[in-house]
This record gives structure tokens, sequence and C-alpha cells, in this order.
């Protein structure tokens, strides 16, 4: 003869099997929930990485910068340095200057130790420069530039040799600005003046054809 169950005895597989169905709809959602957790953590994850390599060519980009080297030197171009460059890595970069550069504008004008900018123009004239473009028949369509001592015969300003008087007689060009254009001198380019944020853009328009470096 069997005897009863105890009430306080619990049957497991008559549980199991009385509620089967709502076990098995719940550990298919559990499975469900645990796939999409899985797969949601990889997608960030890849996410994470974009970002990352993002990051990382846009500091490459911002390392780099692009510097123009033309006249009396051996390969004229442009040329990829990195941040930071000097005057003296683009020339080498260039090939060295020719042998006719002049050489002692170079020495009194040119700062090799200066550091580059981005989208900067070198430039290096020749020896003979000078008195082929003062002999020059058609003098409307070349720029005449100015000898080093200061430039008085050619017309222009010689922004890295000229006084502050001289300097401040430019349209919009006081003392303050007069002082900080010396104070930064010297200068490859006259653009370096606007691209060095010394005199303001409206400044530099007005002057620029006014201006030279040697």
């Amino acid at each position: 003869m069997t005897l009863p169950k105890p009430p306080w005895e619990f049957d497991l597989e008559s549980f199991f099997f009385k509620f089967r169905w709502p076990i098995t709809f719940l550990l298919i959602g559990i499975i469900f929930v645990g796939v999409g957790l899985f797969l949601a953590k990889g997608s960030l994850s890849e996410n994470k990485v974009e970002v990352l390599e993002s990051a990382t060519q846009a500091q490459i980009v911002g390392s780099e910068i692009i510097v123009e080297v033309s006249g009396a030197v051996e390969k004229p171009g442009v040329f990829r340095l990195k941040q930071g460059s000097r005057v003296e890595d683009v020339l080498i970069l260039a090939g060295g200057v020719s042998a006719n550069a002049d050489r002692a504008w170079m020495d009194k004008i040119l700062n090799r130790a200066a550091k580059l900018i981005d989208g900067q123009k070198i430039y290096i004239p020749s020896e003979s420069e000078q008195t082929e473009v003062l002999s020059a028949k058609n003098g409307e369509d070349i720029k005449i530039y100015q000898s080093q001592n200061g430039g008085r015969g050619s017309g222009l300003i010689n922004v890295n040799t000229a006084s502050a008087k001289e300097l401040e007689s430019l349209w919009g060009i006081g003392p303050v600005y007069a002082q900080n254009i010396i104070e930064q001198r010297p200068y490859s380019s006259v653009e370096e003046l606007l691209t060095r944020k010394i005199i303001k853009k409206n400044v530099y328009e007005r002057n620029k054809d006014k201006l030279t470096v040697y």
C-alpha cells in the first residue's frame, strides 16, 4: 500500500510538468536577452575603435605642415614636414641653396632657426636677380625687389630693415603695430605678417604691394 505524501513535501517533477511551457518561454527569453547584450557590446567596441582611429588620423594630419621653397635652391617645390620644423630643415629637403644664391641677403635676413608654419613660402633670391629686374623693359609687370639698405630706391618698404617711422607711414599701422613688426623679425615673405597674425587682414591687404622682405 502506498502512503500519501506529507503536505510539506514538494513534487518537483510535477511542478516542471505543470509549468513546462512558461518555463520554456522564460528560458528562451533569457537566451535572446543574452545574445542581444553580447551583440550590443561588440558594436560599442567597434565604434570605440573607429573613434580612436579617427582621432589618430586627425593627430597625424595636425602634426604635419606644408611649406613651399622657391628661388635659388637646388630642388624648389612643396614639402611636407613635421610640426615644429625649422627653416634649415626645409632648405635641406630642397637640396640646399644653389651656387648663385644671394648669401649676403641670407646672412642678414634669413633666420635658419625660425620655426616654419603651415602654408609658408620661402623664397631665396639670386645674386643677379635685382640687376635683372631693374634692367627689365616691362617694369609694370615685374615686382622690383628692394635692396638691403631699406629699399628706398624701389619705393617699397622692407619689413626686415625699416624703421618704426617708415612702418608708421603705411595705412593702418601705428606705433603698436610698427613695434610688433620689428620685434617679430626676420620674415621670409611678406605674407608672414598675415599668417603669423602680426597685423590684421585689412591692414595687410592695403599695404602688401608696398612691402618687401629684401
